[in-house]
């Protein structure tokens, strides 16, 4: 078992089969040593998302559920990254994560949702998870998700 995949499992995380395009793109990209994942939405280990992560954070879904929500988007960021690299223990950083949260018109704490994200690299990486971030309020997500996380990655 790879060092991070063991990290992993004392935080109780087993990485789901990563999660097959719903329109016209590939999940990530390697370039050099970049390796660039699509955004991934809330996406749970049936494939589904959960009825408490459908929806507007600020108009029916709740904080708490929303950064929830980021988390397992994470969880999905890393299964593609996986995917991709072979072993998570390629990786030497998480340079950048962009975050898409599905808000109500006057919610403004974007900035802690995506926490939910930032957390999980750190919690996974240490110090090699801490990453340049933008976060964005939009008016709808594909499937109706209350959150999309897209991520980019150095790796050896």
């Amino acid at each position: 078992m790879s060092k991070v995949e063991q990290r992993l499992a004392e935080l109780g995380v087993t990485l789901p089969a990563p999660a097959a395009p719903i329109a016209n793109y590939t999940p990530f990209i390697r370039t050099g040593s970049l390796v660039i994942i699509s955004g991934q939405l809330c996406l749970g280990a049936d494939g589904k998302i959960a009825p408490h992560h459908v929806g507007r954070v600020g108009a029916g879904v709740s904080t708490a559920d929303a950064t929830g929500a980021a988390r397992l988007c994470a969880i999905n960021v890393l299964a593609q990254l996986r995917a991709g690299v072979g072993s998570l223990d390629r990786v030497l950083r998480c340079v950048r994560l962009g975050g898409f949260i599905n808000s109500g018109p006057n919610f403004d704490a974007l900035a802690g949702v995506m926490n939910g994200a930032s957390d999980f690299m750190v919690e996974v990486f240490g110090e090699a998870g801490v990453h340049a971030r933008s976060t964005v309020g939009v008016a709808s997500l594909p499937l109706s998700a209350v959150v999309e996380v897209e991520g980019m990655f150095e790796v050896r």
